[in-house]
């Protein structure tokens, strides 16, 4: 998504070169550069540690699962965004993360940022109102429920065949 107007003014923006970063857009009335804005959000492979599973949600009336996710707040690192988002819409608390890759998805405007998100057992499952269902399938399960052709499918199947970025954060 291309912003057209000036975030101050109003005025349409004008596309110019800028030395070092290529076509920006501009405005020449406040005569300020306007670098592309977007969202961000996270993604988590949630994981039970004592069996395995992975949990898969649907959320909003849809019929097919997807990863559970959410939109990272101003300032807010990312891994404290997936343990928030984890604890909001399942009551679980995130006790290890690894991240995964990320990736622009341009139907929202925003950039995806995937984890794997370890939580010791499901007994503290108790998921808000986001979630119309949640359930645990084994890695082979959760690869044929998961929504196809979707970038929740992408990151499963990414993260499930290890094809990740070896980063590995430990939470405290």
């Amino acid at each position: 998504m291309i912003q057209k107007y000036c975030p101050d003014c109003g005025t349409a923006l004008v596309e110019r070169v800028l030395d070092g970063e290529g076509v920006v857009p501009w405005c020449p009335r406040c005569e300020a550069w306007h670098f592309p804005m977007y969202n961000v959000a996270v993604s988590m492979l949630v994981v039970n540690e004592s069996n395995g599973k992975l949990l898969l949600v649907k959320q909003y009336g849809r019929p097919s699962f997807i990863l559970v996710a959410g939109y990272v707040n101003r300032g807010e690192p990312l891994e404290d965004a997936v343990r928030r988002e984890v604890m909001e819409e399942t009551g679980m608390t995130v006790c290890r993360l690894r991240f995964n890759r990320t990736q622009f998805f341009e139907p929202s405007n925003t950039l995806m940022c995937n984890f794997t998100a370890y939580v010791i057992d499901d007994h503290h499952y108790h998921p808000n109102s986001e979630i119309d269902e949640g359930c645990w399938f084994t890695p082979d399960e959760a690869r044929a429920h998961i929504r196809p052709d979707s970038l929740a499918q992408r990151f499963l199947n990414a993260a499930l065949n290890d094809q990740q970025e070896e980063i590995i954060i430990h939470t405290p």
